[in-house]
């Protein structure tokens, strides 16, 4: 039996690991899906303090006041800034590390710092004008299922900028960690490329999955059989 710790992306809650979170816990394992602060069903939280600091904190007192050890700690795109700090506290009860077509940063970078130019740029600007929320991206721009896309819509709330701008200190605890996989999506992105790239050339193990950014929305059966191997 394994104990998996399931870390959404921006703009999501627990919500978005219904189906896999179904199938583990059917095969016996324990699974552990936070919320982060001010998103999801904990949107009512949200304000201008809530950082990156703040969503890993999510993690670790989950990791830690549940007693976790022996962790699969996943993280799905920005959960995988999310999940390397996580790594920098609580490395001892981490066991396997999965980034979910996600963000696989360097010490000192923010998750701007590894977007595109005109991505970058429109950060910024909404910093500038002093705004704090930022709107959720339309599921079709992350090729999710035609069947989900309304649903995934209706579900994604607007995401603190902090998480995005706060840049992230790492000390190489996250490079530690024993098991150390990536699965990319087909749906095209400069920054998850780069991310492979980076896990590829570290020795990752590295899967490639048929489907768009929300694997674990669009093909759930395959994420789950994945995160049994990582694990």
């Amino acid at each position: 039996m394994a104990t998996f710790v399931l870390v959404h992306g921006a703009w999501h809650g627990a919500w978005c690991w219904k189906r896999v979170t179904k199938l583990l816990r059917a095969k016996g394992h324990d699974v552990y899906v936070p919320t982060l602060t001010g998103v999801g069903e904990r949107v009512h939280l949200a304000s201008p303090d809530v950082s990156l600091d703040t969503h890993v904190m999510d993690v670790v007192n989950e990791i830690k006041w549940q007693e976790l050890s022996n962790v699969v700690l996943v993280g799905h795109s920005y959960g995988g800034m999310v999940i390397s700090g996580v790594a920098e506290k609580m490395e001892k009860q981490i066991a396997s590390l999965v980034m979910l077509d996600a963000f696989v940063s360097e010490n000192g970078q923010s998750l701007v710092d590894m977007q595109p130019p005109a991505a970058a740029e429109m950060f910024k600007a909404l910093e500038a004008k002093g705004e704090w929320r930022v709107p959720a991206r339309p599921a079709a721009m992350f090729h999710v299922n035609e069947k989900d896309r309304a649903w995934v819509d209706a579900q994604c709330t607007v995401h603190p900028i902090k998480c995005f701008t706060q840049k992230l200190t790492l000390t190489g605890a996250r490079d530690r960690i024993a098991k150390k996989s990536y699965i990319r999506a087909s749906q095209p992105s400069e920054p998850f490329d780069f991310s492979k790239g980076k896990a590829q050339k570290a020795g990752w193990k590295v899967y490639d999955v048929p489907c768009g950014h929300d694997v674990m929305v669009d093909m759930p059966e395959r994420l789950t059989e994945i995160l049994l191997e990582a694990a």
